[in-house]
């Protein structure tokens, strides 16, 4: 087999939201440097970017119930959500740059205005969804928050989720109408298509095996080509590995310290998909549930209208599986291999502390179809089996790692590990993820390009006005920025009611 030896200025691995975001930020701010990506599949988006591989959730914290802990003194804790919704922002605002500079078009395709809701059951959650409203009511970011436990009015929002349900338990929602729908996968292969025309060299059906160090500081990976077995060499001065699930055996290839005590834990998802039009027509929301008691974050059930494919969709779940998959597309082995050294105590304490997760995961594998469709019947009391199919979703890989809390802590959220000398980056963990995506990038400039970051901070500013500026403290530049965005990416003018 022959050999390619080539040299770039960055490497992107992964085609994902992730790497678009980041060669998309990129070829703005130094449109002179080379990049390259590679991708093991044959398109771009096609592992937990895909559009059936995820919620499709803005994730702004705005119905995720998860986001709004109850302290001891019984309080509500609203800092996850300020800063989630905050870096949701920084998103919004360099999506509407794109289309704003006809650098993607037709936004109505990967983003849409739908309604995020909050829907507990029960005096004490209903309770505590009241004191949340609260917390949240005084806050720019959650202005136009509506709260209600009138059946009438939850008939007028959630007509659906209301019909059939019995009267006696108490029930209430909030909805607020600045929720969107964001269809991953497109403003993927939107970005992507808009690099291809910056000449950025798309390498599909490309596997990267190894990484290593060259004598000059940059990184050589090796590459292989599966259509013809080809085995190439590429090197570059930066690498970001966003492989989703397989970023984290390629970050254990490179070496560096910090890729030292880290694992991970693959969680797969499966959703209930309604097939009947007439049933998909009568709901029109994002409307989150709370965790049952034990069940990890990712657990939290929701019922979503989607927009896929141009077309209105009804998803609920998710139903959490066990595969030792890293990737949908990946290995059985991928769980056992990712054991090193290194890592294995750390591995070994987290198995030990995530008993109640396992256990979790183990009820969850062995539902039926039709318990499943009973725990759908906690939202949609008249739901019917033979109009929702099953639908396997992305494979989700938590980060372990030794932290103040002790060894082998499960983490929830996404995780950037970086060298020191700032040459590769890696992201780990889920979600948030794809909704953070341009405040995860700039996290990776400020770790790797600290060097650049002053010459580039004009151009950051015009790309995301409220670069560097916390909006919860500056709701007028916050009012102007969320108009101007909903005009541009074509959402409801309506979103927000400002007092």
């Amino acid at each position: 087999m022959s050999s390619i030896q080539n040299k770039t200025d960055v490497i992107l691995i992964g085609a994902g939201v992730m790497s678009a975001t980041l060669g998309s930020l990129l070829k703005e701010l130094a449109p002179e440097w080379d990049i390259k990506v590679f991708e093991k599949l044959a398109s771009a988006g096609e592992e937990s970017s895909n559009e059936w591989n995820n919620a499709g959730t803005g994730h702004a914290a705005l119905c995720e119930l998860n986001y709004t802990s109850e302290k001891s003194d019984g309080s509500v804790d609203i800092s996850k959500a300020v800063k989630v919704n905050e870096q949701f922002q920084l998103s919004r605002q360099f999506w509407s740059y794109l289309v704003s500079r006809n650098l993607i078009r037709n936004p109505q395709d990967f983003i849409m205005p739908i309604p995020h809701m909050s829907f507990v059951e029960g005096e004490k959650n209903v309770a505590f969804l009241k004191k949340r409203l609260e917390a949240l009511s005084g806050n720019p970011l959650f202005q136009g928050m509506e709260f209600s436990d009138d059946p009438k009015k939850l008939k007028e929002w959630i007509p659906l989720m209301m019909g059939g349900r019995p009267s006696e338990e108490p029930i209430a929602a909030t909805k607020i109408d600045s929720g969107t729908d964001v269809n991953f996968g497109a403003l993927t292969r939107m970005m992507f298509d808009h690099l291809k025309r910056k000449n950025v060299k798309m390498h599909y059906n490309h596997s990267v095996e190894d990484m290593k160090r060259t004598s000059d500081g940059s990184w050589e990976l090796k590459v292989r080509n599966i259509d013809s077995g080809t085995v190439e060499h590429h090197t570059a001065k930066f690498v970001f590995i966003g492989g989703g699930g397989g970023s984290l055996p390629l970050l254990q290839k490179t070496g560096i310290p910090e890729s030292k005590h880290i694992g991970g834990f693959p969680v797969s998802g499966l959703f209930l998909v309604c097939k009947n039009p007439e049933v998909v027509a009568q709901h029109h929301a994002k409307v989150y549930g709370k965790a049952k008691v034990g069940a990890p974050p990712m657990s939290v059930p929701h019922l979503d209208t989607r927009y896929i494919d141009n077309k209105k969709s009804l998803l609920f779940g998710p139903f959490a599986g066990f595969s030792p998959k890293f990737l949908k597309t990946g290995s059985n082995l991928d769980l056992i291999g990712s054991v090193k050294p290194n890592n294995v105590v750390t591995m070994l304490a987290a198995g030990v502390k995530e008993m109640a997760l396992t256990k979790y995961l183990i009820q969850q594998v062995m539902l039926s179809n039709e318990k499943r469709m009973d725990e759908l019947r906690e939202f949609i009391p008249t739901a019917k089996s033979e109009d929702w199919d099953i639908v396997v979703a992305g494979q989700r890989v938590q980060v372990i790692k030794d932290t103040e809390a002790g060894k082998g802590t499960l983490q929830f959220g996404t995780e950037v590990v970086s060298a020191a000398d700032g040459s590769v980056a890696a992201l780990l963990g889920a979600s948030p993820g794809a909704s953070t995506a341009v405040h995860v990038m700039l996290e990776v400039f400020a770790k790797c390009f600290p060097q650049h970051m002053t010459a580039w901070e004009p151009k950051i500013k015009e790309m995301i006005p409220s670069y560097g500026v916390s909006l919860v403290d500056n709701p007028a530049l916050f009012e102007e920025i969320h108009t101007s965005t909903a005009q541009t990416l074509g959402l409801s003018q309506k979103e927000l009611v400002y007092s």
